[in-house]
């Protein structure tokens, strides 16, 4: 969801470079940025790689202009800030959990709910001013996330569909999200039944589960033919060549809304208006106490996969605010 944020950096002129989790490097590889440091902990050793990446005598550094990094820390957590500044890097981030004091930059966030996508990019925006950039700058982000895929991405999914060989086209499920959201289950309990309606409707079901969600994947939707893991920037072209990406509110609708893909999201513990998928292809059904009916989401999807368009409003995001200004 930091997408916008980070396209609205490079307008600007800055060289990415990248420091997450390492399942990021992937997905973020159409970005093409100068270099991406992997965080696995511990903290130590994540201050270490981070202070190796950019020593003056790296690689990276000699592509850069003279002058010490700026860092933006998108996260809310302290580790984040402090990774940052034990490594030298002066950095920008939002004041959370007392980090001023991490901070070179420090933030306050605007008041009242933004949805994770605009807050990004208001702390981005925010931080351009403060650094004196002589540009005029977007109050908003725009409505999609414009997530680059590369020519690698395309040929692992396109290979991962050609092993499965469909003879229709088909509809990808996403029946898990880990964890718990304030102790309550995030994930929507139909999968298995939704699967035999849009088959007896001639459609394929697949679901492409991560390494780690494999069998509760196959035991949420054992009708569904189950593609091999893949990394995520393939696992997001994947989201492209179905037909239609059925979710719960997790990590695969901001990938699927991130790869312009149409896409219901299912809701019944969070909160659409932050966290649902920045898509103008995407629809959202439930909301933060109650799950869609089975119903509901069938003759949804059916209606979609049957009309040939996505029937789509920006994902109910119309009521936030017009200028983050």
């Amino acid at each position: 969801m930091a997408l916008p944020a980070l396209h609205l950096l490079r307008s600007a002129g800055f060289p990415l470079i990248l420091v997450g989790r390492p399942w990021a490097r992937d997905l973020l590889a159409g970005l093409e940025p100068l270099d991406f440091v992997p965080l696995e902990g511990p903290l130590r050793k994540d201050v270490e790689a981070v202070r190796q990446r950019l020593r003056p005598d790296a690689d990276v550094s000699k592509t850069l202009p003279a002058g010490p990094y700026r860092g933006v820390c998108f996260p809310d957590s302290i580790s984040s800030a402090l990774v940052f500044r034990l490594a030298g890097v002066r950095a920008g981030g939002y004041r959370d959990d007392g980090r001023s004091l991490l901070l070179k930059w420090p933030v306050s966030k605007l008041p009242g709910p933004l949805h994770v996508v605009e807050s990004y990019f208001y702390l981005v925006r925010t931080l351009l001013v403060k650094w004196g950039l002589p540009m005029t700058l977007p109050s908003r982000p725009g409505p999609t996330l414009d997530l680059p895929l590369t020519a690698a991405h395309e040929h692992v999914a396109d290979a991962a569909l050609e092993r499965a060989a469909f003879d229709r086209p088909f509809v990808l499920l996403s029946p898990t999200a880990t964890g718990l959201h304030r102790g309550r289950i995030k994930s929507w309990p139909h999968y298995e039944a939704l699967a035999r309606d849009l088959k007896a409707s001639g459609w394929a079901v697949a679901i492409c589960p991560p390494p780690s969600e494999v069998d509760s994947a196959r035991s949420a939707v054992p009708g569904a033919h189950v593609l091999p893991s893949l990394p995520l920037g393939a696992y997001a072209a994947l989201t492209r060549r179905a037909a239609l990406v059925v979710c719960n509110d997790s990590g695969t609708s901001h990938i699927a809304a991130a790869a312009q893909s149409r896409q219901i999201t299912l809701f019944g513990v969070t909160h659409r208006e932050r966290t649902g998928p920045w898509s103008p292809h995407a629809v959202c059904l439930g909301d933060d106490n109650h799950w869609p009916t089975l119903d509901e989401v069938s003759e949804r999807a059916l209606s979609m996969l049957n009309s040939g368009n996505a029937e789509t409003e920006p994902a109910d995001l119309t009521h936030q605010p017009t200028s983050l200004t």
